[in-house]
């Protein structure tokens, strides 16, 4: 084999920018693998089946897993480049601390332990147990997830932990809980392709979740309608037949005349409502004056398809409506969720074949990072860390006194706050990256600068992990055993296929290291992944997210699980309340009345435009990884602003003009795309990007009340033309840029 081109001009030159940050070494198709490992993607909600192909301890490319029965080989533009990221030039191989003058400089594990916990030891004993917290994410296995909810409050003895969920899918599981007592998707996607009418609400799922798109065609194939809701044409919006171009912050305004109008034409599952549901009259009063003028004048749809839209939904004999983060994140994000089961719940299409409701969880263990304990607010199996009941079974399982169980802490932002307001000194995060995530960017940035110590558990070193004192070199997801749950429930096997590299080490290995120095090594003493998931196991049980029954065996057996399963000889709940036995306290799924309220910040005469922020198909949450694989970068090399003609025109405003987007918040300059499938009152950013390229610069810190969750979707900002044109990005400039 030739030798490659050492420099990246050179690589750039000779094969094309794509290559230029592959991995330095990996199997280039001479010889064959050592080893195929079946795994999973480690990106989305979907969790698509993938194999590995392993050569010399590196991730050498890969092979479709046609059996794995979700996505049958399937793969998006991340799935199939995902491994590129395993031995990339900027992989952290050793810890490495901050030096005054210097930045970053490699240390000993033994130097970056031993500093970390004195740091701990000093905070906590001069500010007290909850001054120092904990951020984690759930792109993590479901064992880590549990390790860490423990680790926090038996190791840090915190009350402050939360995690990056609290960006994604936090409204929907309030709203799932008020309305279910459970907070899962009802059905496997299997059920979509028999649907009659598909509602998809703030889900741009061709390029968020592009695998699941199958599931849609095949219903499309079989006779379904599709009705879209987003402001913008989306991929999937384009051969829907009902696009509905809401305006931000209209949804619940749209689902509640949509419900009238279901009572109005009597398309109502009476018996259903009568038998097995509470609070129908309370909910249809609240709508009871939402007639189709104002449901207009409140979401900036025609009348007349949103009538068309309640029309479809309610004659139909079943049906599925699937929403994310488009109607989630809102400072009533929870009303949005419970004005779409209430639409459910009042034609009575949940439990049965075909017929059924769902969140699209964003993030890769999504599901099953919200259900084991590393929020502020929960113990595992989805437990209440306030319940005294559940209190006390979760301290037996950890063998502590419920009494030294910290309660519930500070969400993600409202951690923020507090550094600013000075109670909280110290920070550990680990898989998040919130300087890109989180909301108001400069806020967040002035809050790292304020923290007196601060330690971040990474594989690259982050926008945030920049602010920190000591990182930690951690694992990928390739490089450490463990289970996901996918957004349908269903819980599957992640296969270690290779080592991490250099001095690296595994995420848990970090979290057991760093307990057994801060003393209680006798409660993290785990040989293996499985040991931490059989505790998981029995630390679930009883909980409305129950995973006793389902083992390791159980799941390669099967590949996977859908949880509840209770016991072992349980099969696992592909589709819920089939029994009509809801985890409410009266057992009835319960109708939520949902008054229709603006969002919390309007347009006005000085901010007239109204800003909206979401994903693209080749980039992954803050970018970490996606911004370093050079086919992805090549696909959408820097974020965008997408603007309507008639607002362009008004401006003066043309394809690539440079635009600085202004909000109450901050500003930033984006090159503007021009076109036709966005709202003439809403512009859109891609936020997955850091720096000067970071859309959450702008957007607003508000919070929704019951799920704590950011207000991303929607705010108002000013256009501000800066006659400059943007210049072509190459792949290496949107590189370098980007990180």
């Amino acid at each position: 084999m030739a030798k490659l081109p050492v420099s990246v001009d050179q690589i750039i030159e000779k094969y094309g920018p794509h290559k230029a940050y592959a991995p330095k070494a990996g199997f280039y198709g001479s010889h064959e693998p050592d080893k195929l490992v079946k795994t999973h993607c480690c990106y989305c909600g979907m969790q698509c089946g993938i194999q590995l192909k392993v050569k010399d301890n590196k991730i050498a490319g890969f092979e479709p897993w046609m059996e794995f029965p979700f996505n049958e080989g399937r793969l998006c533009p991340k799935g199939v480049e995902r491994y590129l990221q395993n031995n990339h030039p900027d992989r952290l191989l050793d810890p490495i601390a901050r030096v005054e003058g210097k930045g970053f400089e490699p240390v000993t594990w033994d130097y970056a332990m031993n500093k970390t916990i004195s740091e701990i030891e000093r905070i906590q004993a001069k500010y007290g147990r909850d001054a120092f917290a904990m951020l984690s994410g759930v792109s993590l296995t479901n064992e880590k997830s549990y390790m860490i909810g423990k680790f926090a409050r038996v190791a840090l003895k915190t009350a402050n932990l939360d995690y990056n969920g609290r960006l994604c899918m936090v409204s929907a599981g309030g709203g799932n809980k008020k309305a279910f007592g459970l907070d899962r998707s009802s059905n496997s996607w299997a059920d979509l392709a028999h649907a009659e009418v598909i509602i998809v609400a703030g889900a741009n799922i061709s390029e968020t979740f592009p695998t699941l798109t199958h599931y849609i065609w095949q219903a499309r194939d079989n006779g379904a309608k599709l009705i879209v809701v987003d402001p913008r044409v989306i991929p999937l919006a384009r051969t829907a037949d009902l696009h509905l171009p809401i305006r931000p912050g209209g949804d619940s305004a749209l689902f509640a005349a949509m419900l009238k109008i279901l009572v109005d034409n009597d398309w109502l599952d009476h018996d259903f409502i009568e038998s097995y549901t509470s609070g129908f009259q309370e909910t249809i009063d609240a709508v009871k004056d939402y007639d189709l003028d104002w449901a207009e004048e409140h979401t900036g749809i025609p009348k007349q398809k949103i009538l068309e839209a309640a029309t479809l939904w309610g004659k139909a004999k079943t049906s599925f409506l699937l929403h994310a983060r488009g109607i989630e994140h809102h400072t009533k994000g929870v009303e949005n969720v419970l004005s779409c089961i209430n639409l459910v719940l009042a034609t009575g299409r949940i439990g049965k074949p075909y017929c059924g409701y769902g969140t699209i969880t964003g993030q890769g263990n999504g599901q099953g990072g919200r259900e084991h304990g590393h929020k502020c607010d929960q113990l595992p199996g989805n437990r209440d860390i306030t319940n005294p009941e559940h209190r006390q079974y979760i301290a037996e399982v950890w063998g502590i006194d419920e009494k030294d169980m910290p309660g519930k802490g500070l969400t993600a932002y409202e951690q923020i706050e507090a550094i600013h307001r000075g109670e909280i000194k110290g920070l550990i995060s680990i898989c998040f990256n919130p300087l890109v995530s989180l909301p108001n960017n400069n806020f967040v940035r002035e809050a790292l600068e304020k923290l007196e110590f601060y330690i971040c558990i990474d594989s690259f070193l982050s926008e945030t992990a920049r602010h920190a004192d000591i990182v930690l070199a951690g694992s990928l997801h390739e490089e450490e055993e463990g289970t996901v749950t996918t957004a349908e429930g269903r819980v599957v096997k992640i296969n270690e296929a290779i080592t991490p590299p250099g001095n690296a080490r595994r995420d848990g290995q970090i979290l057991m290291e760093l307990a057994k120095r801060l003393g209680v090594e006798n409660k993290f003493n785990y040989a293996t992944s499985e040991d931490i998931f059989n505790e998981l196991r029995v630390a679930s049980k009883g909980g409305t997210a129950d995973y006793f029954g389902i083992t390791y065996q159980k799941v390669v057996d099967n590949m996977g699980i859908f949880w509840p399963c209770p016991s072992l000889d349980h099969p696992g709940t592909p589709r819920l309340w089939e029994d009509r036995k809801f985890k409410t306290p009266d057992g009835k799924a319960h109708f939520n009345p949902v008054r229709y309220r603006p969002a919390s910040e309007v347009t006005d005469k000085d901010y007239p435009v109204v800003l909206t922020t979401g994903r693209v198909v080749s980039q992954y949450l803050s970018g970490t990884s996606t911004r370093r694989i050079g086919k992805l970068v090549d696909q959408y090399p820097e974020p965008l602003l997408e603007i309507h003609p008639k607002l362009a025109f008004q401006y003066g405003i043309k394809d690539r003009d440079l635009i600085t987007v202004k909000t109450r918040r901050g500003e930033a300059e984006f090159p503007a795309q021009v076109v036709e499938t966005i709202r003439a009152d809403t512009v859109f950013i891609p936020y997955h990007w850091g720096g000067v390229h970071a859309a959450n610069q702008l957007t607003i810190g508000n919070l929704d009340p019951i799920s704590k969750i950011p207000e991303f979707k929607v705010c108002a900002c000013q256009l501000i033309p800066t006659g400059k044109v943007a210049s072509a990005l190459t792949t290496k400039n949107a590189y370098q840029s980007g990180v």
